[in-house]
C-alpha cells in the first residue's frame, strides 16, 4: 500500500492524502492551501498529483476548507465518486464550499480586470458556485462509530475527533496482497473540555498513525483562565472607549465564542451597554447548523438548552448581513465586540475593522486561533509594530492578546495523552498538519516516551507502508528550486541606480505623474520595511536543523 501527502505535510493547510492499494485508490481530505502566494498556488494542482478521475471515493473528516475547500476543485477535474462524512460536516460543508467559491469567483473577477486594463486576458476562478453545488451533490453521510465499506476491500469508521461539531478522525482497514493494515488519520483532534463538542474519542490500535502536530511544541492556557482574559480584553477597550476585535473562523471558534460570551454574561464581566456584532453572513448560517445539529453538542452544552436557555445567545448580540450594516459598525462611536472573519486576518471583514482600529490606542485585537505563517495575523501576533492591510500602512497599537485556550486543536499534553491510548508497538506514526519545527520537537517527545518510530513527510513525498516494516520514501518531488537571491537583489539594486541617475529629470513630468511615481515609490518603501520586518523576526528565531526526524 502506497500513501502520498497531498497537502499538510510540514505545514497546516491543504490537508490531504491520497492511499493505493491494488486496485484502489481513494483520499482522505482535499483541503484548501491557504497562507503566502506560493502556498496556494499548489491549489491549481498544475503537476497533476490528484488525479482526481482515479480517485474511487473521498473521506471528510470535517468541514474546515483546510480539509475540505478542493473539493469543488477535484469535481470540476473528472472526480465522479463519493465523499463521505458526518451529518453536522455535510450541512457545514454546504456553507463553506458556497462562500468559497464566490470569494474565488469574486477574486477572479478582479484580477481578470486588472490584467485587462493591462492589455492582459482574463482569469479564470480556482472553481465556481457550480462546481461547489456539484460538490456538495457527491457529499454521503454516515453515523459515527457504525462501520462501512465503501469498496470491496476496505473498512471504514468514523470516530468524534471533538474538535468541530461533527468532526471525525478515520479508522481505515485496506486489504492489499491477502494481509490487511490499518491505517488511522487523526484529522484534527480536539482540546478536552472546550466547549460545545464532546471531548475526542479513543481507540488503542493501528499499523499506521497519521497524527496531526498543530500544536506539538506547547499546550493551551486552561479553560477558565482564557475566559478571564477575554474579559480583561473587554474590560480594557470598554474602559477606553474602544473596540474590541475578535478575528474568527466561522465554524466553531465562532460558536465557542458566542457560548463563552453567554458565560461571561451571566458572571456579570460583560458590560450590558456593550454590543456584540457578529458581523460574517457565514458565521451567522454555521450558527443556525450549530442550532439544527445540537444532539451532538457535549453534556454542558446540553444542560443549557435543558435549562431552557440557548448558549449561542448573548445580550446585546446584532448580526451583520448586509456590507452596509458592516460599515455601520465603524461609524459607530463607542466600546463594542466585533467577531468577524477570516480567522488569520487575511480575508473577510476582519481586515476593514483591523483598518479602521488597529491602530488607535485602547483598541484590542484578541486572537483565538492558530495564526500560519505568511498572514497578516502571524506578523501581528509575532509583534509586527506596523501591517499593511486593503494597501494602507497602519501602525499596531491596539492591545492584542493570544488567547491559545479557545483552541480547537488539542495542545502537546493532550496530544500525548490521546496516543497513549494505543497499544501496538510497532505503530509508525506520520506527523502531518503542523509547522516542521514545532513537529520535530514533537517526534522527539512521542520516540522518547512510547518508542515509536516517527517520520515527518514533506509535501508530495510518496510512501510505501509495510506493517512491522521501516520507513520507505518512494519518491520526494523537489518544488522548490532555489531563488537566486544574489541575482534578484542586483537587479533591484542596478533599476533603483537607474532611477537615481535620472532624479533630475522628474521636474519635466506634470505633477499628476509626480505624484503617482512618489505613490509607487513608497508602496516599494512599504513592501521593503514589511520584508526586513520578517527578516529580522527569522534572525531571532531560534535555527532548524531542516533534517528528518
Amino acid at each position: 500500500m502506497k500513501v502520498t501527502f497531498l497537502g499538510a505535510a510540514r505545514t497546516v493547510t491543504g490537508s490531504c492524502y491520497a492511499l493505493e492499494a491494488g486496485e484502489t485508490r481513494f483520499a482522505v481530505d482535499c483541503g484548501m492551501h491557504q497562507g503566502n502566494r506560493a502556498m496556494e498556488l499548489r491549489n491549481w494542482d498544475e503537476a497533476g498529483m490528484y488525479r482526481p478521475g482515479e480517485l474511487d471515493f473521498i473521506l471528510l473528516t470535517h468541514a474546515h476548507v483546510d480539509h475540505c475547500g478542493l473539493l469543488p476543485r477535484l469535481v470540476q477535474q473528472g472526480f465522479v465518486g463519493p465523499v463521505y462524512t458526518t451529518a453536522p460536516s455535510r450541512d457545514l460543508v454546504e456553507i463553506l464550499l458556497q462562500d468559497s467559491a464566490h470569494i474565488q469567483e469574486m477574486e477572479a473577477r478582479w484580477r481578470s480586470t486588472k490584467k485587462q486594463r493591462a492589455g492582459g486576458l482574463p482569469e479564470e476562478p480556482l472553481y465556481t458556485a457550480n462546481d461547489a453545488l456539484a460538490a456538495v451533490r457527491r457529499l454521503q453521510v454516515v453515523e459515527y462509530d457504525r462501520e462501512f465499506s465503501p469498496k470491496p476491500g476496505v473498512r471504514v469508521v468514523f470516530r468524534n475527533a471533538g474538535h468541530i461539531l461533527g468532526s471525525a478522525f478515520v479508522e481505515i482497514w485496506v486489504q492489499d496482497g491477502g494481509r490487511e493494515t490499518k491505517c488511522v488519520f487523526s484529522g484534527d483532534l480536539g482540546r478536552p473540555h472546550q466547549l460545545l463538542v464532546p471531548d475526542p474519542w479513543t481507540i488503542d490500535q493501528a499499523d499506521f498513525l497519521f497524527l496531526e502536530s498543530t500544536y506539538g511544541n506547547r499546550d493551551h492556557k486552561n479553560e477558565d483562565s482564557s475566559r478571564q482574559e477575554l474579559a480583561e480584553a473587554i474590560a480594557y477597550s470598554y474602559r477606553h472607549g474602544q473596540k474590541v476585535l475578535i478575528p474568527s473562523f466561522a465554524v466553531e471558534r465562532t460558536q465557542e465564542i458566542l457560548f463563552t460570551l453567554h458565560i461571561l454574561a451571566k458572571e456579570g464581566k460583560l458590560p450590558a451597554d456593550m454590543p456584540v456584532f457578529l458581523d460574517s453572513p457565514l458565521a451567522i448560517k454555521a450558527t443556525e447548523i450549530f442550532r439544527k445539529h445540537a444532539r451532538f453538542y457535549d453534556d454542558e452544552a446540553r444542560a443549557v438548552l435543558d435549562a431552557g436557555e440557548d448558549p449561542l445567545s448573548v445580550p446585546g448580540l446584532q448580526l451583520a448581513q448586509t456590507v452596509e450594516e458592516s460599515r455601520n459598525i465603524n461609524a459607530q462611536q463607542g466600546p463594542a465586540i466585533v467577531i468577524a472573519g477570516s480567522g488569520m486576518a487575511n480575508a473577510g471583514r476582519i481586515k476593514h475593522h483591523l483598518r479602521h482600529n488597529i491602530w488607535r490606542e485602547g483598541a484590542s485585537v484578541v486572537f483565538v486561533g492558530f495564526q500560519a505563517q505568511g498572514t497578516p495575523g502571524r506578523r501581528i501576533v509575532d509583534g509586527a509594530s506596523s501591517i499593511r492591510i486593503l494597501g494602507e500602512q497602519l501602525a499596531v497599537r491596539a492591545k492584542v492578546f493570544t488567547i491559545g485556550g479557545f483552541s480547537a486543536h488539542a495542545g502537546r499534553s493532550q496530544l500525548l495523552e490521546w496516543l497513549g491510548h494505543f497499544r501496538s508497538p510497532s505503530m509508525q506514526v506520520y506527523l502531518v498538519h503542523g509547522e516542521y519545527t514545532a513537529q520535530q520537537e514533537f517526534a522527539r517527545i512521542i520516540q522518547e516516551r512510547f518508542g515509536y518510530a516517527v517520520h515527518i513527510p514533506d509535501y508530495l513525498d510518496e510512501c510505501t507502508l509495510e506493517p512491522g516494516g521501516v520507513f520507505q520514501l518512494t519518491s520526494r518531488h523537489d518544488l522548490a528550486p532555489r531563488i537566486d537571491w544574489d541575482f534578484l537583489l542586483e537587479e533591484t539594486q542596478s533599476k533603483l541606480a537607474q532611477v537615481q541617475d535620472r532624479v533630475r529629470h522628474l521636474d519635466r513630468l506634470g505633477h499628476t505623474s509626480q505624484v503617482e511615481i512618489r505613490g509607487t515609490i513608497v508602496d516599494i518603501n512599504s513592501k521593503l520595511l514589511e520584508i526586513l520586518s520578517e527578516l529580522r523576526m527569522a534572525e531571532a528565531a531560534p535555527q532548524s536543523s531542516g533534517a528528518d526526524a
